[in-house]
C-alpha cells in the first residue's frame, strides 16, 4: 500500500494521506507501517497509543510535553475535528505560528506533529474520537499546555465559544511558557527540519 505526505507545514508538521480500498463491503487502510514511515523521514518507534471522545464544541489543548519528549501522529476515527499545531520552539523561524486541519473518519487522513510543537483540537461533529500515537510515555513531570485562544499565536478556531476543561481554560501563554526555564526543552534545529525530503 502507498502513503504520501499531502502536505508539510511549519518545516515539521505532515498531513498524510493513505492508500485507502473501499468497496461496497467497506474499506481497508494501513495507519503504520515502520518501513513507509522510515521512507518518509517519520520516526517509526511509537510507545503509546491514545484514544479520545468529546462531543461537539469541545476544546482539548494546547497540549505539550517533554520529559520524555512526545511527538504525536493524530487521526480522527468517528466523525470530524480540527486539529491544531502550534510551533513553540525557541529560534524556530515559525515560533508561535499555527497549522490546523479539518480532518474526518471519512478522509483517513492523519496529521504528525513532533515534540516541540502543541497540539489541540476541537470536535465539530456532534461526537469525534480521536486516536493518536505517541513517541513518549506520558508523565505529568514533564507536560504543559498553551492557553488555547492566546491572542499572540491567534488560532482561527472555527468555533466561538467551547466547552473546556479547567485546566486548559487556565493555561499559560506562549510568552509565560517561553519564560520558564522549562521551555530550553524545546530547541530549533535545522538539522530536525528535513521530514520527508
Amino acid at each position: 500500500m502507498d502513503l504520501k505526505i499531502e502536505s508539510r507545514h511549519l518545516g515539521d508538521v505532515c498531513v498524510l494521506a493513505p492508500q485507502v480500498f473501499q468497496d461496497d463491503r467497506g474499506f481497508f487502510t494501513e495507519v503504520f507501517r515502520a518501513d513507509l514511515f522510515k521512507g518518509l523521514g517519520l520516526p517509526t518507534e511509537f510507545v503509546q497509543d491514545n484514544h479520545s471522545g468529546s462531543v461537539r464544541g469541545v476544546v482539548r489543548g494546547l497540549h505539550f510535553q517533554w520529559e520524555p519528549p512526545m511527538g504525536k501522529l493524530m487521526r480522527v476515527t468517528r466523525g470530524t475535528a480540527f486539529l491544531v499545531a502550534v510551533d513553540i520552539r525557541k529560534g524556530s523561524p515559525t515560533l508561535g505560528k499555527w497549522f490546523g486541519a479539518e480532518i474526518s473518519a471519512e478522509s483517513r487522513k492523519q496529521v504528525w506533529a513532533p515534540a516541540g510543537f502543541a497540539r489541540g483540537f476541537c470536535v465539530l461533529s456532534e461526537y469525534a474520537e480521536i486516536q493518536y500515537k505517541c513517541t513518549g510515555i506520558y508523565s505529568n513531570k514533564g507536560e504543559s499546555g498553551i492557553l488555547w485562544n492566546d491572542p499572540e499565536i491567534g488560532v482561527q478556531w472555527p468555533i466561538n465559544d467551547p466547552i473546556l476543561s479547567d485546566k486548559d481554560r487556565n493555561a499559560q501563554t506562549l510568552k509565560q511558557w517561553l519564560a520558564r526555564p522549562d521551555s530550553e526543552n524545546f530547541q530549533y534545529a535545522e538539522v530536525h527540519s528535513t521530514v520527508g525530503r
